[in-house]
């Protein structure tokens, strides 16, 4: 989730994101890393928009906080829309990080996708902006491997874990390192369409407002 902002002394439409994480295995160098790595991906198209009939350049400004004693009432009751709550955590059922839904604004990260690849974060990031996974699975031919791909997505051979593996079979699927933001990921964001108020802001994404416990292989849940 985010508040965009229309930055008219700097001809650029902002868009503001702050990741507050918590959890056993949350950091403060963490919470540096995956504002980092979205922001490196996200900012990597240059892309820009025309919003009124005035072109913007857009700019994704993401901080991140280490907040080990966040409290479920600072989550169920946020009303600003620059905020994200994820559970860090070494286990996670399923062993896949993940959101609440398309356009929230929680989660839970599971350490060891957040170290394998610095896409993981982005790709999640993603999905709080309102963004799902594209409907085809498989972009062989050439096609590129964009942010929104999910694992399991069938690739040419050099973008695999395994180049030498056969689609499908363990080792021939896409490798999230090789994915990346392009401009078609931007544009699926429609930020054209948002409704920005008289100081020129506007929100993107919904507030789930999930505090996340701590999931063990005998328990998982929500509070």
């Amino acid at each position: 989730m985010g508040e965009v902002e229309i930055h008219e002394a700097t001809g650029e439409l902002i868009i503001h994101s702050i990741f507050v994480i918590y959890g056993d295995a949350a950091t403060a160098e963490l919470a540096n890393r995956i504002a980092t790595d979205i922001s490196m991906h996200w900012n990597e198209p240059a892309a820009a928009v025309v919003v009124h009939g005035k072109s913007y350049n857009i700019r994704f400004e993401i901080k991140g906080i280490h907040e080990p004693r966040l409290s479920p009432e600072t989550v169920w009751y946020n009303d600003n829309p620059r905020m994200n709550y994820f559970r860090i955590e070494d286990f996670l059922m399923g062993n896949i990080s993940y959101v609440d839904g398309i356009g929230s604004n929680t989660g839970c990260f599971q350490t060891a996708n957040l170290l394998q690849t610095s896409t993981t974060a982005a790709h999640e990031y993603g999905h709080t902006l309102g963004l799902v996974h594209p409907r085809v699975t498989d972009i062989r031919g050439g096609r590129e491997p964009a942010i929104m791909y999910p694992r399991g997505t069938l690739c040419d051979p050099h973008l695999q874990y395994d180049p030498k593996a056969k689609p499908s079979e363990y080792g021939g699927f896409l490798d999230p390192k090789f994915r990346r933001v392009i401009l078609d990921d931007i544009r699926n964001l429609n930020l054209h369409k948002l409704d920005f108020n008289e100081s020129g802001f506007a929100s993107l994404g919904e507030f789930s407002s999930f505090f996340h416990q701590k999931e063990t292989p005998e328990f998982s849940g929500l509070q």
